[in-house]
């Protein structure tokens, strides 16, 4: 019996869709028995239904008879039904109600429009829900949600996402236009300017000469000028960012285009003609917004665009006026706010002129990186955070974070500080990151319902539904030590950097501390240390002196320091992991065997040798490479070390195929430290060890991937010797699901 490979619910509501009495009769016992099934495995897992509970985890609303729930509640197990039935039409198989193909192909229609209409009016958060919810096929052959969704979330501020969603959608339209053009626009926003352009250099080729072509592609060029550190470079980049800005502007007369040439002809000294084509662009622009209400969002870049103009031709009041209306505008629309303040600081800083004025216009929220004492158990023997300083520390971070204009935070979220920021940032409509140092079931036991009072379970689980993503460190914690903390902080940390990169913002660390050394490593104390040994200047809710003020009899004395536990003792550390195998192995004769072992291992060999960032642990086996680093930055450096001796290398001269190369991948994580029991030498294992050996199958051959958490310590290590580009959702080897990847490149040597 021929069976579906995957299906999951579709988001198609057919609340609309007139059904046949016979069918809506089917579909009304199917959606109740998917409830019934739903209900049964819930109660025998020990959920129950009620108002007074012991464990909020354990309890549901939904776990009634199903004629109890609500209509809107019925209507999820109907869509559930119908999907269901359309997918067994589509395996092939009958049944029997002639009107069923037209429901369905009715309920695709409507849906779809819908659909198409409201993806510009969602936020972040309802983006992400609808994207983690929908299924690829019922998007199948529909470029134009995808056009919309890509266009909408990196409008939104997230390349990185954008870039996963358009993707998806040139899986079924791979020729469309505009979906490739959105893929270069996130590649470009993203950090990779040079795949950006490649992509586009094609289009053109393929004769594509609108303005979106032809502006992107300039803006990419653009991004390589300021890149670059050859002064040459510098100039060619520059001038072919001009060239085809005023190509486009020739051939479509778009204001976008104009404006950006006549600014770089600025920067290129061509002032008279740079003024020339403000002025006409400014006419332009004026023209547009006469057909337009003042609140109409597409009024952003007509005004954004006359204070660009202004600039160039001196005009400072007319130019603070304008970019002010459309910072208005813009609230809350990251890239198309930082792309304009870009491009106003390139006019200022060529004119000497001082920026503040201007920079007031455009104040993208800082990105806020959180740490912060947990609420007090029944079995901590010296106060900290009791629960009765719930409301002064919730107040505190309240003020703290409209004084220093945070829009985004990343913390994790365990009951007392970290939940109380959570909440506050979500109450001024700002945008959360959730990282959880291992599983939620798990966390939740030691680090959320550890006191009966304050529902911290439930707040919990409605900060995971309102953020924006949660991300889980490691699927389980390490069960010595605190590593798992430590680790958990270290991402948060080098995400947040990365988000505030992308958003050319500031990056601000605020912790709730009481000033004390801590209960052990991964702690407060530890990160803020962490922190403030990069340089980073610390905001600090001071929680001893609030507890002295409102509770002086359970404070500790304010010269009391707390002993901090350390885990040197332990076998758990954090490391960076290489996995490597040669290309075209399998390929070698018996003959050729020696060869490969005296020249190919052997060169490796030589190479560890002679680097400055050789790996604590090597070994091999075959073909593959297996080598363990004690930072992210020797690791990083080694890989493209070992890249560039591939490269380089004659191998057919040895005697071996020319075509001879290496995958190689990165991750970094907690492991285990231990002496091999087999071969009795020092080695390191654990679940991470696992991932970086599944990422490198998945690897293009004379390239180094690497994993979000790689990714992220880098930039918590402010390491700069290389950078870390994003390429997508990718499914790693031997079915262990999709992550993030990225390909780690030399500082300014994109490939």
């Amino acid at each position: 019996m021929k069976r579906a490979a995957s299906f999951k619910p579709s988001p198609i509501d057919t609340t609309n869709v007139k059904l046949p009495r016979e069918l809506s009769e089917l579909v009304e016992m199917l959606a109740e028995n998917t409830h019934n099934v739903w209900a049964r495995q819930r109660l025998s897992d020990g959920w129950r239904y009620g108002k007074k509970r012991d464990d909020a985890l354990k309890n549901h609303p939904g776990l009634v008879a199903y004629e109890q729930l609500p209509e809107n509640e019925k209507q999820y197990d109907r869509n559930t039904a119908v999907e269901t039935l359309k997918v067994i039409l589509k395996l092939g198989y009958d049944l029997a109600f002639p009107d069923m193909a037209a429901v369905a192909s009715n309920a695709d229609t409507t849906s779809r429009t819908r659909l198409v209409d409201e993806i510009g009016k969602l936020n972040l958060s309802a983006l992400i829900a609808l994207w983690h919810g929908h299924s690829p096929d019922e998007w199948s052959n529909a470029p134009e949600i995808y056009r919309n969704i890509g266009q909408r979330v990196l409008k939104l501020g997230e390349p990185l996402l954008a870039y996963d969603m358009l993707t998806e959608g040139l899986k079924s339209s791979p020729f469309d236009v505009r979906l490739r053009q959105l893929l270069a626009l996130a590649l470009a926003r993203s950090g990779a300017p040079s795949r950006a352009n490649a992509l586009l250099t094609q289009l053109r080729k393929e004769g594509h000469q609108d303005e979106e072509t032809l502006g992107i592609l300039a803006r990419t060029h653009k991004d390589l000028w300021a890149q670059a550190t050859d002064l040459g470079e510098r100039k060619q980049q520059l001038s072919l960012a001009h060239k085809f800005y005023t190509e486009a502007y020739k051939l479509n007369h778009g204001y976008y285009a104009g404006i950006n040439a006549a600014t770089l002809g600025l920067l290129l000294g061509k002032d008279t003609e740079a003024r020339t084509l403000a002025r006409e662009v400014r006419q332009a622009c004026l023209q547009e917004l006469a057909g337009l209400p003042k609140t109409d969002g597409r009024c952003y870049w007509p005004l954004a665009t006359l204070g660009e103009a202004a600039l160039i031709l001196g005009n400072w009041s007319e130019a603070e006026d304008r970019y002010g209306q459309a910072a208005e505008l813009g609230h809350g629309q990251f890239a198309e706010l930082s792309s304009t303040r870009r491009n106003a600081r390139l006019i200022l800083d060529h004119l000497g002129r001082d920026r503040k004025r201007i920079e007031e216009c455009f104040r993208i929220p800082k990105v806020a990186v959180f740490s912060g004492h947990m609420i007090d158990g029944r079995d901590r023997a010296q106060p900290r955070f009791p629960h009765e300083l719930e409301p002064a520390v919730r107040e505190a971070i309240r003020v703290r974070l409209t004084k220093l204009g945070v829009g985004l935070g990343y913390a994790s979220a365990a009951c007392g500080a970290d939940i109380l920021f959570l909440e506050k940032l979500s109450e001024i409509g700002g945008e959360l990151h959730i990282v959880l140092p291992y599983n939620q079931e798990q966390f939740i036991r030691d680090s959320v319902a550890i006191v009966p009072w304050g529902d911290w379970a439930e707040r919990f689980q409605r900060l995971l539904i309102k953020a924006t993503e949660v991300i889980t460190a490691s699927d389980q914690k390490l069960e010595e030590g605190s590593t798992s903390y430590e680790y958990a902080n270290v991402l948060l940390h080098g995400l947040a950097r990365i988000k505030a990169q992308q958003l050319e913002t500031e990056m601000v660390p605020l912790a709730v501390w009481d000033g004390q050394g801590g209960d052990g490593p991964g702690g407060t104390a530890n990160a803020i240390e962490d922190w403030r040994k990069v340089g980073l200047e610390v905001e600090i809710i001071d929680l001893g002196r609030m507890l002295r003020q409102q509770s002086p009899q359970l404070a500790a004395p304010a010269d009391v320091v707390t002993k901090r536990v350390t885990d040197d003792q332990l076998s758990t550390r954090m490391m960076a992991m290489l996995f490597a195998d040669a290309v075209n192995f399998s390929k070698l004769a018996e003959q050729q065997i020696p060869r490969f072992l005296e020249h190919f291992l052997g060169t490796i060999g030589k190479l560890i040798t002679k680097s400055k960032y050789p790996p604590v642990t090597k070994n091999t086996w075959g073909d593959g490479l297996y080598f363990v680093f004690s930072t992210v930055r020797d690791a990083g450096q080694f890989s493209l070390e070992l890249c560039d001796l591939m490269r380089k290398t004659d191998w057919a001269a040895k005697g071996l195929p020319k075509e001879l190369n290496l995958r190689i991948a990165l991750h970094a994580g907690p492991v285990y430290s231990c002496i091999d029991p087999i071969i009795g030498q020092p080695t390191y294992t654990g679940t991470h060890v696992s991932r970086a050996a599944r990422m490198e199958p998945i690897t293009p051959p004379g390239q180094v991937y690497a994993s979000q958490a790689f990714a992220a310590l880098a930039a918590a290590q402010h390491v700069t010797e290389f950078t870390c580009d994003y390429v997508g959702q990718t499914p790693l080897a031997k079915g262990y699901g999709t992550f993030p990847t990225y390909h780690v490149r030399p500082t300014r040597e994109e490939s």
